[in-house]
């Protein structure tokens, strides 16, 4: 699977917990993680990189996309 980083416009606990809460709704064809500090969220999936920006963008925050690591 491509791991893709994103950087998005996280300040607290509440803004991490929206992109936990659009991620899981994407069930198993999914693996993330948060770093709240860095605002950076990894993603690891075989969906569409227009996918998982627009399924990002749903939390209401904004989202730049970094490349894949």
């Amino acid at each position: 699977m491509t791991k893709h980083e994103f950087e998005v416009a996280m300040t607290c606990e509440g803004c991490s917990g929206a992109v936990t809460r659009v991620l899981n709704k994407l069930g198993d064809e999914v693996k993330f993680e948060i770093d709240l500090p860095k605002r950076l969220v990894w993603i690891e999936s075989e969906k569409d990189l227009d996918f998982l920006t627009d399924t990002l963008k749903k939390c209401g925050k904004e989202v730049k996309y970094n490349g894949t690591k």
